[in-house]
């Protein structure tokens, strides 16, 4: 993250936060990271790193480069690098991630898809999109 703030500066602050009480209905895209410590129903880009605090929720499909998880998730999460389940996590739903990492005690109810598997089924994706 510090060479890229050198290269942009702007990404260098580019953090959003939600905060307890909080709720948002709708889609959400950033090109930073963000926090959720309310709640998201929706469907979230995230370039950056995602993190879901221990009383944020977020329904909706996920995509992010990396993303930690203390509260709750229930949808598609898609996550290009390392995912972290933490204690107090509770993720449902197909979960498609590079790396897992999983602190015992957390809950983890749906499919999970790691590693190379992974690249084969976005590539499939990509292809089923396109049409003549």
């Amino acid at each position: 993250m510090i060479s890229a703030a050198k290269k942009n500066p702007e990404l260098a602050q580019a953090s959003n936060r939600i905060l307890v009480g909080t709720s948002i209905q709708g889609d959400v895209q950033t090109d930073g990271d963000i926090r959720v410590d309310g709640k998201i129903t929706g469907n979230m880009t995230v370039n950056g790193k995602l993190v879901i605090g221990e009383h944020g929720s977020v329904e909706g499909d996920v995509e992010c480069k990396n993303a930690s998880i203390a509260g709750s998730m229930s949808g598609t999460l898609k996550v290009h690098q390392t995912l972290s389940l933490s204690v107090s996590a509770k993720v449902e739903g197909k979960v498609h991630s590079e790396k897992l990492s999983i602190e015992p005690g957390a809950e983890l109810n749906g499919s999970v898809t790691m590693g190379a598997v992974m690249h084969k089924i976005g590539a499939k994706e990509e292809k089923s999109v396109q049409t003549a």
